[in-house]
């Protein structure tokens, strides 16, 4: 679960982050009393959960309450890459000296949270990383024993930061992995961390990633999820229990079990077709499971046919069978549809989907067979 600015740098606050205090504005009215009682100049700046802001105009300088009102008026509504904005951030403006970039983040071959800085600040890490990897300094951090005050040392010495700051840069480093393990978050970035006129380290932005796996742990975390900035099928799909993410292809794809989800979608690749979705219905799926996942698949007007492949070994065969029917009673559908069923109670299941006789379904006895007649019928679609 991603968060989006101004919720990643309060969360970085309350473990002792320096952020410049601003409010979130809905309104324009809102953007300029903000503006107003914070003292100008501002910085309006709109929260969306996707990068390229400032390039498409979602980061403005205000130097009265008006202009912030009119800068308001302007990137409420817009729409950033897809995204549409609902909100802005009214920050004071900050006097930038220096931008350097401070990250935590999973390394998952090494098995350890890995921390980065660089003297590249305000870019994009990754093309940083592309270009000139050198320009990062990282420290692996092992999990047993924290962050050493010898690896911020690292950090700060790599990037070659005033040693005047380097007590300041260990506290904020400090924080932000607590913030990390404490969230239990993915991801978490200050881009950039500056060094304003009075010669302090301030975070004027940053980024924050949650393990969806661990907000049970954290519901005042999952409270603040923006289901406003995410597909309704994918909303749809968290509250049915299912692993959903929406994709470009014109097959639709219901598999249980994750790595047979990739596997369908490769192998219908193979024979020159393109998924939908990746769509896992999870082991032990029960008929009201299947017919909601069948239901988004549905919804999906890129969708030109339906591919299920269910191995049947704690998920019944059966059960799959029932919800496909309940689906198709509810969302009638004239979508080509190839069905796989092997495993537990796959007899009674293909005894389920023959009776119901429908015109538009047809079985497979193997991936390969399933995925052909698949493409073949969103290629006739």
């Amino acid at each position: 679960m991603n968060l989006h600015e101004y919720q990643s740098k309060f969360r970085f606050a309350e473990f002792g982050v320096p952020i410049p205090r601003g409010k979130v504005a809905h309104s324009p009215q809102e953007a300029y009393e903000i503006a107003k009682e914070l003292g100008t100049p501002v910085v309006v700046k709109a929260q969306v959960l996707i990068g390229g802001r400032g390039k498409a105009g979602g980061v403005k300088l205000a130097k009265t309450p008006e202009e912030a009102q009119r800068h308001a008026d302007n990137i409420l509504g817009m729409d950033i890459r897809g995204h549409r904005v609902l909100k802005v951030l009214i920050d004071p403006a900050s006097d930038i000296k220096t931008e350097i970039y401070l990250g935590v983040t999973n390394d998952r071959a090494a098995r350890q949270p890995l921390i980065m800085a660089s003297a590249e600040g305000g870019m994009d890490i990754e093309e940083v990383n592309r270009v000139s990897p050198e320009k990062i300094i990282r420290e692996h951090i092992d999990p047993f024993l924290g962050l050493r005050d010898y690896q911020i040392r690292n950090l700060a010495y790599g990037i070659e930061l005033p040693r005047e700051l380097w007590k300041q840069f260990m506290k904020i480093a400090r924080s932000l992995y607590t913030c990390y393990v404490e969230s239990d978050a993915t991801l978490v970035e200050i881009n950039p961390l500056i060094i304003d006129g009075d010669r302090n380290l301030l975070a004027v932005d940053g980024k924050m990633s949650i393990d969806n796996n661990a907000l049970y742990r954290h519901p005042d975390l999952a409270e603040l999820r923006d289901t406003s900035a995410e597909p309704t099928a994918e909303t749809q799909a968290r509250a049915a229990g299912l692993s959903y993410v929406k994709l470009d292809g014109e097959i639709g794809c219901m598999v249980n079990g994750a790595g047979l989800a990739m596997t369908t979608m490769d192998i219908t690749k193979l024979f020159g077709g393109s998924p939908a979705n990746f769509l896992d219905i999870g082991g032990g799926a029960k008929a009201d499971k299947v017919a909601a996942a069948l239901r988004i698949i549905l919804a999906d007007p890129n969708v030109k046919a339906v591919l299920f492949n269910i191995f049947g070994g704690i998920t019944r065969c059966d059960e799959v069978a029932l919800g496909i029917i309940e689906a198709l009673d509810e969302v009638k559908s004239d979508l080509p549809m190839v069905v796989r069923l092997v495993g537990t109670n796959e007899e009674e299941g293909r005894r389920i989907i023959d009776e119901a006789n429908i015109s538009n379904m047809q079985s497979a006895a193997t991936l390969a067979e399933a995925a052909q007649k698949a493409v073949k019928a969103a290629q006739s679609a």
